[in-house]
């Protein structure tokens, strides 16, 4: 996922897909600790994703309560 299309994705939508992004995450771990994958990079992937969704999410967080205060 770019950080350009998450950018356009609502607060809310944001923090559907990090939930979504974790709970596919665990599945991939899991499956990568019984039996080797087919493409080890997605834990790689599913990481990196999760992390510009939550910078995303805290930027967002950070915005309001300056808008806020001021």
């Amino acid at each position: 996922m770019k950080y350009s299309d998450i950018k356009e994705l609502s607060s809310e939508e944001i923090v559907a897909r990090i939930k979504d992004e974790k709970n596919q995450l665990g599945k991939v771990k899991f499956a990568h600790s019984v039996s080797t994958i087919e493409n080890p990079s997605r834990i790689y992937k599913s990481r990196k994703d999760i992390a510009r969704l939550n910078t995303e999410l805290t930027k967002r967080n950070a915005q309001l309560a300056s808008e806020t205060n001021a």
